[in-house]
Formats: structure tokens, C-alpha cells, sequence
């Protein structure tokens, strides 16, 4: 599960002002944030995080069926 609206929430900070910080699409993002993405660079995880000032287990958590 990807708790990117939670962080962006958290730090009033838009999903456009975050693409725009690690120099990715917003389409991009907004795949992410809905979780339909099917993996994730460690450089663009390490930029998120350095943008939200978080860990990845902040970002990113497991879930079973």
C-alpha cells in the first residue's frame, strides 16, 4: 500500500509541487499515489522521501490479501 496522499496530506503539500521537486511527471506520480505502479527506482524512492522527509516504511507498507 502506498500512503503518499497521507504524507502529502500531512505536510499540506500538493502532488504537482512534489513532481516538480523530484523531477518526475505528474502521471507518473498519480501512478504511484494510486498504487497501480509495479515498482519504484531507489533513486526516485530516496527523492520522495528527501521531499517528504520521511522513510520509505513511512511511504510504502505491506499488506496481505
Amino acid at each position: 500500500m502506498v500512503k503518499l496522499d497521507d504524507l502529502l496530506h500531512d505536510r499540506r503539500m500538493t502532488l504537482t509541487e512534489l513532481a516538480d521537486r523530484v523531477g518526475l511527471t505528474l502521471a507518473n506520480l498519480s501512478i504511484l499515489k494510486t498504487g497501480k505502479a509495479k515498482a519504484i527506482r531507489f533513486s526516485t524512492l530516496a527523492a520522495i522521501c528527501r521531499e517528504l522527509e520521511c522513510q520509505p516504511g513511512d511511504l510504502l507498507s505491506y499488506q496481505t490479501d
